[in-house]
């Protein structure tokens, strides 16, 4: 009897174990996050932990806060999405994200590169800066109309001072993704994008941050949609952005926590 019962008892526990996992299986939420290109770093980064924490997965998807929003209001299912705060506040106003959900997550300055091993051009001053961008032979940022908050900003300082139509003559516009990439590939030897997509890029070298007279700030925030089906899961990783761990990651990635 012994022997019989010894496999009898084996099978109901390797039952018992299969019905545990699926249950936990089937409880598990998949979220769908949006964020714009430049926090794409540190939110991919804290998806790991997230995971093993919670067991949930997480579906990433990033592009620039234009094309991002474009997408919500044509309808697009996600469960948090990661943008600029005045677009931000207009779903809120649309009822398309949970006011009491909005978070600040980090800002970003605007940055300067070379290809790795080129000359490095003086940007230290707004003078210099601006030389450095009429000597260059070609310059690569963010197309404006593709929404892009860096360049938005550059090609209204461009205009400001006067010289828009010397840099759209040798401009290279990408219309969304990595400014970087584009100089890695040697169709522009000078390029402007927000300091932590450029970081992350092997073959350029990162010159600096604009002068500080001229830096501009990206603020990036987060909020929940009103129509997930999976809140607590959603509140539980936007926890995990606003928590120490993201911010000691911020340096790292080139951006900083939000100043008051």
């Amino acid at each position: 009897m012994t022997g019989l019962k010894n496999p009898l008892r084996m099978a109901l526990l390797a039952l018992s174990c299969t019905a545990a996992f699926a249950s936990v299986s089937a409880s598990a939420a998949t979220l769908n996050v949006l964020t714009t290109g430049a926090f794409k770093q540190v939110a991919a980064a804290l998806v790991p932990l997230y995971e093993s924490r919670s067991g949930n997965k997480i579906n990433l998807d990033n592009d620039t806060a234009g094309a991002l929003a474009k997408r919500v209001e044509g309808g697009a299912h996600f469960d948090v999405v990661i943008l600029t705060p005045d677009l931000l506040k207009e779903f809120v106003a649309k009822g398309k994200v949970h006011a009491d959900s909005v978070a600040n997550l980090a800002q970003v300055g605007i940055g300067v590169m070379v290809p790795a091993g080129a000359p490095r051009p003086a940007i230290d001053t707004v003078e210099h800066f601006k030389q450095a961008l009429l000597d260059a032979k070609s310059v690569a940022y963010i197309d404006p109309a593709s929404g892009g908050s860096s360049g938005i900003y550059l090609a209204k300082l461009f205009q400001q001072w006067g010289i828009a139509q010397q840099i759209d003559a040798k401009a290279v516009k990408v219309k969304g993704g990595s400014v970087a990439e584009h100089i890695v590939d040697g169709e522009a030897v000078l390029g402007i994008h927000q300091i932590s997509e450029i970081l992350p890029t092997k073959g350029v070298t990162l010159i600096g941050p604009l002068p500080a007279e001229i830096q501009n700030y990206t603020v990036y925030t987060a909020g929940i949609s009103s129509t997930s089906n999976e809140q607590a899961a959603a509140r539980a990783f936007l926890q995990l952005l606003t928590s120490p761990e993201a911010v000691r990651l911020l340096k790292e990635k080139g951006m900083e926590a939000v100043k008051p």
